[in-house]
């Protein structure tokens, strides 16, 4: 086995989540991006598939066209441990803007300051203060 890579299924919005997720996350990079061609007439030269990093950790994501009856889900969600309270507080505040706060901003038993979200494309994060 080479890899394991978290892929993430969009209903259209990958691009938009992609671009969203560089933005925000420091040390992050589109690494390729393939785009559908003449053989889906209505969605031509719109994004397929896109393989991007954030902090080393490689993801791909798919624009899917089709009427699927699922979506993301919390129970799988990105784990992410964050450096310092300020860089926690950003990424907090710019992931839910649009989503939805799963448990606020606060000090649990496993942790002095955590808080889950879904962002407004879905995907679902833990933010933790290491």
């Amino acid at each position: 086995m080479k890899s394991i890579i978290p892929f993430l299924m969009f209903d259209g919005t990958a691009e938009e989540a992609v671009n969203f997720y560089v933005s925000t996350f420091g040390d992050a990079k589109i690494i390729h991006t393939a785009y559908y061609g003449n053989e889906v007439p209505e969605h031509e030269w719109k994004a397929m598939h896109i393989v991007f990093t954030i902090k080393n950790q490689v993801y791909m994501a798919l624009n899917s066209y089709e009427d699927h009856k699922f979506g993301f889900t919390p129970s799988i969600s990105l784990y992410v441990n964050c450096d310092d309270e300020a860089e926690l507080d950003r990424l907090y505040k710019t992931m839910v803007e649009g989503g939805k706060e799963l448990m606020a901003l606060g000090s649990y038993g496993f942790s002095t300051k955590y808080g889950w979200i879904n962002d407004k494309f879905g995907v679902s994060r833990q933010l933790n203060l290491e």
